[in-house]
């Protein structure tokens, strides 16, 4: 595998639970630093959504990799932030035998 161009900036962020004070909670995200991506699309779909139709594109976003357990190795159930996009991680794997790279697989949630 070559080297893929990582020129896309992306905030990995992270949910947080904060107590709202009234004895809940909210989630919040937490920003955990800035990445460098390639994306690519892949194909999209059209899905009924609370108000009728809606896409939903998957994205393939390739990181370089972190070691396990450092908080700058993406995981499911995170996001990246690129402006007022959203992308929510749904699965992490090595992108190639080296483990130099990863690929998470991701959802765009939209404008927030």
């Amino acid at each position: 595998m070559s080297a893929p161009r990582a020129t896309v900036p992306l905030v990995l962020e992270r949910p947080e639970r904060v107590a709202d004070g009234m004895g809940g909670y909210r989630m919040e995200w937490r920003p955990l630093g800035i990445l460098y991506a390639q994306m690519r699309a892949g194909s999209g779909a059209e899905r009924q959504g609370e108000v009728g139709a809606e896409s939903v594109v998957p994205w393939r976003i390739t990181v370089r990799a972190a070691r396990a357990g450092d908080p700058r190795r993406p995981s499911a159930g995170q996001r990246f932030r690129m402006g007022g996009r959203v992308f929510r991680i749904e699965a992490v794997a090595e992108a190639d035998g080296a483990g130099l790279w990863l690929d998470c697989r991701a959802r765009e949630e939209g404008l927030t």
